[in-house]
């Protein structure tokens, strides 16, 4: 059974940094394209980051220079860092796992939120 565990997400000031972790349980692809969602309430959902199994990596405009994406060993963990957090960063936080092609998973989320 395929599981994708997000943590890391939590409540900060704007110009604050937040590291997210995704744990992927039970997939056994020969290569992994991974990347981070976002969505807010009334929003839909974007990509943020993303990086593919040769380890390339591309970002959303908006968070260029502030967050940097990173996979651990045997591509079955994936990081989100994020620098100098803004309020429009707020939202629900989703961790994505792919075979590079159709097969793709989604984790449950987790709640990153940024006062000002």
């Amino acid at each position: 059974q395929v599981k994708l565990v997000e943590s890391g997400g939590g409540s900060v000031q704007a110009g604050g940094s937040l590291r997210l972790s995704c744990a992927a349980l039970g997939l056994t692809y020969r290569q992994y394209c991974m990347g981070w969602f976002r969505q807010a309430p009334g929003n839909e959902r974007e990509g943020v980051a993303a990086i593919d199994d040769e380890g390339v990596t591309t970002f959303a405009d908006s968070v260029k220079g502030r967050f940097t994406i990173s996979k651990g060993n045997a591509d079955k963990s994936l990081f989100l860092e994020m620098n100098n957090l803004k309020p429009e960063d707020s939202g629900m936080y989703y961790c994505t796992f792919s075979d590079c092609g159709s097969r793709k998973h989604f984790g449950q989320g987790t709640q990153v939120t940024v006062s000002s």
